[in-house]
């Protein structure tokens, strides 16, 4: 298996190096045609600037119908100007007759004329010397030990009227000298690429480290996670503001929340144990007292009724279960539609009347309103929670006290209130109060038929509707306040 950090950094690595060849080959064609194409521009300068003087030192020397004196082109003062524009320039300066005779030259400076007395005939060369505006490579009929750039330039003067082409001047440089510049050039450049990418490697490096350094521990941790190990977590990324931190951030999350239903699966099933273990074992310690004859025959019937309820609450319980399990599952989002919250809350309290009753209680209406209230839901699913609400405010109610049910419209939410005269809460409890079996202690002793799921299920089907809940508890009053989307 490749690792993410490889293909990390052989692509990166790859485009450095894709970048920096585009790149050499730009300047390497750049540079190369900006230094010889200068280098040829100032030996095509030179060979025009050499042209005219010689011109100008033969048409001096025109007498009558002579054009010129050769024995000018030995004076010292042509010849020093000669050797200096030849080792300025640092090129081969040639002087020749129409006819190709080579009458001076000059070897980057050097004083000696080896080369007089040489014809030139090659016609590239001849060319190159009538038409300035044209430049070419040649030996000069071999007075060059090779084939190189060479520029040059007529020399003219003007004699009986007309203008008569007398000689060429020639001007060429070694080879190197020519790329001398642009391999310079060429070499700090690669040398300097060769760092920076040398440097930009290191960096891919450590930046692939730098990104894959976090998923992999994030991959160690899920590994831990799967053996069961839920307390882990991926540290050291709290500073970082990036993806990765983020990333972090909810892996820790997730962890966080792994852990916590763990904890409540555990609980759980503490919890179903314990709630299922107590009527059982009711049931079965009875029942063997009265089959052993441990219980008297006349007190038989009484304990037959425990055993009864025990078994109605056992029966409960699992009812309960099972409508955790549809509500919990996808299946419980179902199609909404419109009813009238007022007409259901209404109809909810009439089927506890008994109940109110036998505990002698008060129930105040007067703010649920009279017209209609409707709003969106699922009304069999909405009158499980406003019974279970309302069946909690009875048991948890004084004897003789009052409940109080509202209704009210506020910014598109309908906020249905269910409040009861009871002891308060503790506020410690509050925050516990929709987890599954939980009870408040005080409730325990009032209640011992509840099984501590009713507000848990009223939560689940509040939040399959996307609606909230709260619980208000101070003074003697305890407040559940829904809300419900108005239609």
């Amino acid at each position: 298996m490749t690792s993410m950090y490889r293909r990390q950094f052989v692509m990166m690595a790859s485009m450095i190096l894709i970048s920096f060849a585009l790149l050499g080959a730009v300047f390497v064609a750049l540079s190369y045609n900006y230094t010889v194409g200068d280098k040829r521009e100032t030996m095509d300068r030179n060979a025009l600037l050499v042209a005219e003087y010689v011109s100008d030192m033969t048409q001096r020397a025109v007498v009558g119908d002579v054009f010129f004196d050769t024995t000018s082109f030995k004076a010292s003062e042509f010849q020093l100007y000669i050797r200096s524009s030849s080792k300025v320039s640092g090129s081969h300066v040639i002087f020749c007759l129409t006819d190709g005779m080579v009458l001076y030259s000059s070897r980057d400076g050097s004083e000696d004329n080896a080369d007089y007395g040489f014809i030139v005939s090659d016609e590239e060369a001849l060319h190159i010397a009538q038409d300035p505006a044209y430049s070419g490579f040649t030996d000069l009929s071999g007075l060059l030990p090779e084939r190189r750039y060479v520029a040059g330039a007529p020399v003219e003067i003007t004699a009986l009227g007309r203008i008569h082409t007398l000689g060429y001047v020639f001007v060429t440089a070694e080879p190197g000298s020519v790329t001398e510049m642009w391999s310079a050039f060429s070499t700090i450049f690669f040398f300097a690429a060769f760092i920076v990418m040398c440097i930009a490697f290191i960096s891919s490096s450590v930046t692939s480290m730098y990104i894959t350094k976090p998923l992999k521990e994030m991959a160690n941790v899920a590994k831990r996670f799967a053996r069961g190990e839920f307390n882990v977590r991926v540290e050291g990324y709290e500073q970082r503001y990036d993806e990765i931190g983020e990333l972090a951030g909810a892996f820790n999350q997730m962890a966080e929340n792994l852990e916590t239903g763990e904890g409540k699966r555990s609980d759980f099933i503490a919890n179903i144990s314990h709630e299922m273990r107590t009527p059982m074992t009711t049931i079965a310690g009875f029942a063997d007292g009265i089959l052993d004859g441990t219980i008297p025959q006349e007190k038989a019937e009484g304990y037959l009724k425990i055993i009864s309820q025990e078994t109605r609450r056992l029966s409960r319980l699992v009812r309960r279960m099972l409508d955790l399990s549809k509500l919990e599952s996808v299946e419980a989002i179902t199609t909404q539609e419109q009813f009238d919250i007022n007409e259901l809350l209404v109809r909810t309290l009439v089927s506890l009347e008994g109940k109110i009753s036998a505990r002698g209680l008060d129930v105040d209406i007067e703010n649920i309103p009279q017209k209609p209230t409707h709003v969106w839901g699922d009304p069999d699913n909405i009158t499980q929670v406003c019974y279970n609400l309302l069946d909690n405010a009875i048991k948890h109610a004084y004897d003789g006290g009052k409940i109080f049910l509202s209704v009210e419209k506020r910014g598109g939410k309908a906020y249905i209130s269910v409040r009861n005269e009871g002891a308060a809460i503790p506020a410690g409890q509050l925050a516990h109060l929709f987890d599954r079996f939980h009870k408040v202690d005080l409730s325990r002793g009032k209640d011992p038929e509840g099984v501590g799921l009713g507000l848990y299920i009223v939560k689940t089907i509040l939040d399959n509707h996307k609606e909230k809940i709260t619980v208000v508890s101070e003074s003697g009053l305890t407040e559940f306040t829904f809300t419900m989307t108005l239609a």
